[in-house]
């Protein structure tokens, strides 16, 4: 057979072949440099303050623009009520209704096989 015939049902080589690698990742093309493994022992130094100075320089919006307060005559919206429980008399009868319907399938079931 040449390079042109092969066997029915065959998967045909892939014209491009090459030995060299053609689908390369970005993640192998452009490598990030690793993280240390481990922080050096002993005391952390911090770089020094650019600008020290004894006064705040870093103001929260928060503190910077405070909400004003309500009014002392606005009421304050509750909690919510919590959600009623079902009584135990409603969770006895669903289990029965359950059960009579579960019996009701099985019996069914038994007539037909």
């Amino acid at each position: 057979m040449s390079d042109r015939e092969q066997p029915p049902g065959a998967i045909p080589a892939e014209p491009n072949a090459s030995e060299e690698a053609h689908d390369v990742l970005a993640a192998e093309q452009f490598a990030m440099p690793a993280p240390q493994a481990a922080l050096p022992h002993g005391p952390l130094r911090l770089p020094p303050e650019p600008n020290p100075s004894d006064e705040p320089h870093d103001v929260l919006a928060a503190e910077e623009f405070a909400m004003p307060a309500p009014p002392p005559h606005v009421a304050f919206a509750s909690s919510p009520a919590p959600a009623p429980r079902p009584s135990r008399r409603r969770l006895g009868a669903l289990a029965a209704g359950l059960g009579a319907a579960l019996a009701a399938v099985l019996h069914r079931r038994r007539r037909r096989g």
